[in-house]
């Protein structure tokens, strides 16, 4: 079975189309059969390559309502480009079916493959589709997605709900110790670890409102911190200044690979933005939450920080009060060991750990054309 993918844009899209992959190939599909196709210059191709996936770039941008008109005409243009050669693609490749997350490519990449007949399966990442997902549901064999509370967004004929299908060297770390996770980072088993991130190009937002926090917060705890590319060297430049005493539980990185499992496990609190990925990475490891929804967002990130909130796994707070209450919030959260536990355990029920492979199973079956 030939597989075409298109997930870009953001790790939110990647990483679980990179899951999906994992237990494909796990199911007996070759790597030969696989062609992802994604953005030019955007992080897709960083990881795909990576991931020993042959990829495809053409080029996308956004045609909702908030990009400027001028923009919307010359994005408009890439993506009738984008058909076209996505239409090259499946020419050449002859695909049995294609497997989407979403990103702006995916409506090129979509509409291309219905006009070859090719049959489509979507996975949402997000409890909301956001709005390319949304534009092509009408083109969708089947929708995958989380959770059951996607139902009000989704045609209830086409919707199959797997869990969020977290990466498979990430969930190993879930089997590690929790000493073992924590020496990965030469840190302690005597403090508690708070995990700081805001996805691959970071969100500056939280870095500034943790930079300026550092020293209260590091005369009690030991904090693993991912500021994004973006940040790095202010951040980089902010760790230089601590003094030493502080600096030996502060450890910064512009981005973590192979250990961001190790990075979950090692932790006791989790602070991050409300992407897709905290709907799976953070309850497969039981690990307790603050998150930040971007406010400049489309709304699905508080959506998602609703969601996790309302199953008593995660608490929130803001871009504009995130700088003063930082220190408050996970002080006192860290400090209450009966809350934490129960947040912990509330996180935990929300895992699917087959996930990755429901969602394999799915993609094939439409592929061999099973209704389902």
């Amino acid at each position: 079975m030939k597989i075409l993918i298109c997930a870009g844009g953001t790790g939110g899209h990647i990483y679980p189309a990179l899951a999906a992959v994992t237990a494909l190939q796990q199911m007996g599909v070759q790597t030969s059969n696989l062609l992802w196709l994604g953005t030019t210059g955007k992080v897709e191709e960083d990881l795909v390559p990576r991931a020993g996936l042959r990829l495809e770039t053409l080029a996308g941008g956004a045609v909702v309502s908030s990009v400027p008109f001028h923009q919307k005409v010359l994005n408009g243009l890439k993506l009738m480009a984008g058909i076209k050669t996505a239409i090259t693609h499946i020419n050449s490749f002859t695909p049995d079916v294609m497997f989407m997350t979403g990103g702006y490519t995916a409506v090129s990449v979509t509409l291309a493959a219905r006009l070859r007949r090719v049959p489509v399966v979507t996975y949402l990442p997000d409890i909301e589709p956001g709005s390319t997902i949304k534009m092509m549901l009408r083109f969708t064999n089947k929708v995958a997605c989380t959770s059951p509370s996607s139902a009000p967004f989704l045609p209830h004929k086409k919707m199959v709900v797997t869990g969020y299908p977290v990466r498979e060297e990430v969930r190993a770390a879930t089997k590690m110790s929790k000493a073992d996770a924590l020496a990965q980072f030469d840190l302690t088993t005597d403090r508690k670890t708070l995990f700081v991130f805001g996805g691959s190009r970071g969100a500056l937002n939280i870095n500034t409102a943790l930079m300026d926090n550092l020293p209260a917060l590091l005369q009690k705890i030991q904090i693993i911190h991912i500021s994004g590319t973006l940040t790095w060297p202010q951040v980089e430049a902010n760790a230089a200044t601590l003094p030493a005493k502080l600096r030996a539980h502060y450890r910064p990185y512009p981005y973590l690979h192979q250990r961001m499992g190790a990075g979950f496990r090692a932790a006791d609190l989790a602070l991050a933005r409300s992407g897709a990925s905290m709907l799976g990475e953070c309850p497969a490891f039981g690990l307790p939450s603050i998150l930040v929804p971007l406010t400049f967002a489309w709304r699905y990130q508080k959506v998602n920080a609703n969601y996790l909130t309302e199953h008593s796994a995660a608490i929130q707070s803001t871009d504009e009060t995130l700088g003063d209450d930082l220190p408050a919030i996970v002080l006192d959260l860290l400090a209450n060991e009966g809350r934490l536990q129960k947040m912990a355990g509330a996180a935990a029920a929300m895992d699917e750990p087959n996930a990755a492979m429901k969602l394999a199973k799915l993609i094939t079956a439409v592929g061999q054309g099973a209704s389902t």
